[in-house]
């Protein structure tokens, strides 16, 4: 009996610690990156992560790279009028010191396009992500369902 609960708990921190990994480089902290699955055939998709600056010193995201695709863009959203408006953020996204960044639907985004092949639900993909200043760090990206929440996650 005792070998069954600790093989359930060991399952469940490891399912967990799959589920809600952080990066760190320097200062900052990455959590969680992940994209949605694509619906259909689509070569686009859109992936999001938080990012924390823990340090005394504003960084900027200014590139991240995703396996498998043509272009990763950082993207913006705003409300203009009655219409969304999406944009490419050319200068990076500022991450202020002792603050918090999400990237979010209907919100700040990766934009991916020209996906070679689709991306699947529970996939893991391979990417970059390079700061200003902390530099180039790896990162895992989960592939999610596409109406999943992935605050679950």
């Amino acid at each position: 009996m005792k070998a069954f609960k600790f093989f359930l708990l060991a399952s469940v921190l490891l399912t967990n610690a799959a589920f809600a990994h952080e990066i760190k480089i320097g200062k900052l902290v990455i959590h969680h990156p992940y994209i949605r699955q694509p619906i259909g055939s689509a070569k686009v998709a859109g992936a999001y992560t938080k990012i924390d600056n823990t340090g005394t010193e504003d960084d900027t995201l200014i590139k991240a790279t995703i396996d498998g695709v043509d272009s990763v863009e950082i993207h913006d959203m705003k409300m203009q009028g009655d219409v969304m408006k999406m944009s490419e953020m050319t200068e990076g996204l500022l991450i202020p010191a002792g603050k918090s960044v999400e990237l979010k639907p209907k919100s700040s985004h990766f934009m991916i396009s020209g996906m070679k092949s689709p991306f699947i639900e529970n996939e893991t993909v391979k990417g970059t992500f390079t700061f200003a200043k902390a530099g180039t760090v790896a990162v895992d990206f989960e592939v999610i369902a596409p109406d999943a929440d992935a605050h679950v996650h």
